[in-house]
């Protein structure tokens, strides 16, 4: 009986608190329906990981020693040692984006950029707070509202922090829906929010949709060459969508290797939320942070769309500045919704997209850049 008791006797206080954040992801994921995907296999492996004595960490095996558990060399191979993970999970997710919109509307790209401002702004905020530049940077990049490099940029500046920048990123991308709309009417007013856009959509060739990430996997290449991993895989998983001859290899990208990608990604970054390394009072800081990046990136992408109104003729809706942030396509829903809560039939869809998968690239190229930098300043 003394056995039976003695995992219970070895709880610390901390690992009761990550029991507790483990069963809120998995509550929000499946009765709040946010990032299901991710946000329960990070719960249940918040679990997992803090168990004592978890065999998910590491064991003793008679006759061989201590080797590693499932989790611990997933974390090694997937994400330390080779980043594997968070890359090839950019394959699937090109795979689901159509670019046409943003072809159609190119003017669209400036909303991508802007809507980065949050990640330059949080990371000023972390230094001020104390945080170390690698560790800065990569909290910073909280506000690319992009978990897979979110994940990437901190693991590839060592950060300590990898657990709960990863936590903070897809807990902020599933709380778009209620961080936006109170962002976006910080800086608008209701006669902004009611502009109406007319959207003509411009024709697309097939020639110029297979051209497309061949070009931006060049250029970027060149630029930003830090970012090319991210970009390159994002848009090899968009030509094969475009390519036309690779419709099983597409749907496979798509639905089997992002899903699977994903969940094994929520399982391993759970390797990071160990108690020991996640219950403090730096992880607040790093909630908190992360919540001012996602509220700058969307305030960022609005300023933009209202400056860029002093100089045309016909005014866009500032509201599709704040789609320019990652978070594909929940983000352009959000400002769809918004747009019609302001006026019946007020359709600004389409221009939201456009701007919400320039956000896509916008991000992956300021991971990049961050790391360029911050490499080049350590």
């Amino acid at each position: 009986m003394e056995f039976l008791w003695e995992g219970f006797l070895q709880i610390t206080w901390q690992q009761a608190v990550m029991y507790g954040i483990g069963i809120l992801l998995i509550y929000l994921a499946i009765k709040k329906g946010y990032e299901p995907a991710l946000l329960l296999p990070m719960g249940f492996g918040a679990i997992l990981v803090n168990l004592p004595l978890s065999g998910v960490l590491n064991q003793n095996i008679a006759g061989i020693g201590e080797v590693n558990g499932i989790i611990e060399w997933l974390f090694e191979v997937g994400i330390e040692a080779s980043e594997a993970l968070p890359i090839l999970l950019f394959i699937g997710i090109g795979a689901m984006i159509d670019f046409g919109p943003l072809l159609s509307s190119p003017s669209m790209f400036l909303f991508g950029a802007g809507a980065q401002f949050g990640i330059f702004f949080a990371l000023s905020v972390a230094v001020l707070l104390g945080f170390d530049l690698k560790d800065a940077a990569s909290i910073g990049i909280i506000g690319a509202a992009d978990g897979p490099t979110s994940i990437l940029v901190s693991q590839i500046l060592h950060s300590k922090y990898v657990g709960a920048i990863a936590v903070a990123a897809y807990s902020y991308m599933a709380l778009v829906p209620i961080v936006q709309p109170f962002a976006i009417r910080l800086v608008t007013t209701k006669k902004e929010r009611q502009i109406r856009m007319e959207y003509t959509p411009g024709t697309v060739s097939k020639g110029m949709r297979i051209a497309f990430p061949i070009l931006t996997t060049f250029l970027v290449g060149l630029v930003a060459p830090q970012s090319v991993a991210l970009v390159g895989f994002l848009m090899f998983g968009n030509l094969i969508r475009e390519c036309g001859i690779l419709g099983s290899l597409s749907d496979t990208a798509q639905n089997v290797l992002a899903n699977l990608i994903t969940l094994l990604l929520g399982l391993t970054i759970s390797f990071s939320m160990r108690a020991e390394a996640f219950v403090n009072t730096d992880t607040l800081l790093i909630m908190g942070i992360g919540l001012i990046a996602f509220v700058f990136d969307s305030i960022g992408g609005v300023l933009l769309a209202k400056l860029l109104n002093l100089f045309r003729k016909k005014k866009v809706n500032p509201m599709i500045g704040a789609a320019g942030i990652s978070a594909f396509p929940m983000s352009a829903r959000v400002v769809q919704k918004m747009a019609l809560e302001e006026g019946a039939g007020n359709i600004i869809l389409m221009h939201a997209i456009g701007a919400n998968v320039s956000g896509q690239i916008a991000s992956v190229i300021a991971g990049g850049l961050i790391i360029g930098l911050v490499s080049a300043y350590l």
